[in-house]
C-alpha cells in the first residue's frame, strides 16, 4: 500500500469515526430538547410557580443525562467486550492453525473481488506485516488500536443531554410568568429544526423531511403534556 493510499484510508477512517460522534452529539441533544421540554410544559400547564419549574427541569436533566450516560456505557462496554473476545478468539485460532487462517484470509479477499493468485499473494504478505491486524479488519471489521471506549460515549451522551436539556430549562423559569410558555414553544421548535437539518445532513438525507419530523414530534410531545398538566391542575392535583 502506497503513502497516499495509506493516508486516503486514516482520513477515510478519521472521518467516518468524526461523523458517528456527530451524529450521536446530535441526537443526544435532539433527547435532551424533547423529554425535558414535554416536562417543564406539563409543569406549566399545571402552575406558574418559577421554583416548581425550575426543580422539575433540573431534575429531569440530571436524571436524563445520567440515564443516557449510564446506558451508553453499559452498551459500548458490552460492545468492546465483544470486540475483545473476537480477537483473543483470532489469536488463539492464529496461534494453533496458521495454514487454516491464511487460507481463510485469501478466500476473504477473493470474495472482494482479487483473483485467487492476488489474494493469496495478498494474504501472504499481510499475514507476515501483521496477522492479528490483517484478520481482525478484513474478518472482523476491527481496529486492535482503536476499540469503542465506554468512558468516551458515557461523557458524549452525558454532555450533548445536557446541553440540549439546559435550552428549554432556561427558556421556562428565565422569561416573566406571561409568556414564558411561548418563549419556551418557539426556541424548542427551532432548536428542533436546528438538530433535524444537522441530523440530514450528517445523514446525507433530504433536510425538508427531518426538519418536519423532528419538529412534529416535539411537538406533539408538548402538547401532550401540556394538555396533561392543565388538567392535573384543573382537578387540584
Amino acid at each position: 500500500m502506497s503513502a497516499t493510499d495509506q493516508h486516503d484510508e486514516a482520513h477515510h477512517g478519521a472521518l467516518g469515526s468524526r461523523l458517528n460522534w456527530l451524529r450521536a452529539a446530535v441526537l443526544g441533544a435532539n433527547d435532551g430538547i424533547v423529554s425535558t421540554a414535554g416536562l417543564v410544559v406539563g409543569v406549566a400547564g399545571a402552575t406558574d410557580s418559577r421554583s416548581a419549574l425550575l426543580t422539575a427541569g433540573l431534575a429531569g436533566l440530571l436524571a436524563g443525562s445520567m440515564s443516557m450516560a449510564a446506558g451508553e456505557y453499559v452498551s459500548v462496554s458490552t460492545q468492546r467486550d465483544s470486540e475483545k473476545a473476537a480477537l483473543a478468539q483470532e489469536r488463539r485460532e492464529l496461534r494453533d492453525s496458521p495454514d487454516a487462517e491464511l487460507a481463510e484470509l485469501t478466500g476473504l479477499l477473493a470474495d472482494r473481488g482479487l483473483s485467487q493468485e492476488v489474494a493469496r499473494e495478498a494474504a501472504l504478505q499481510l499475514t507476515e506485516r501483521d496477522a492479528l491486524r490483517a484478520h481482525a479488519s478484513v474478518e472482523l471489521g476491527i481496529d486492535p488500536d482503536e476499540l469503542t471506549n465506554p468512558w468516551h460515549a458515557a461523557w458524549a451522551s452525558f454532555l450533548a443531554f445536557t446541553a440540549g436539556a439546559l435550552l428549554p430549562l432556561l427558556a421556562i423559569v428565565l422569561p416573566p410568568a406571561p409568556v414564558r410558555l411561548y418563549v419556551t414553544v418557539g426556541s424548542v421548535l427551532a432548536a428542533l429544526a436546528l438538530t433535524g437539518w444537522g441530523s440530514a445532513r450528517l445523514g446525507s438525507a433530504p433536510a425538508g423531511r427531518a426538519i418536519w419530523r423532528n419538529v412534529g414530534g416535539g411537538a406533539v410531545a408538548m402538547g401532550v403534556t401540556y394538555g396533561a398538566g392543565v388538567l392535573l391542575g384543573a382537578v387540584g392535583v
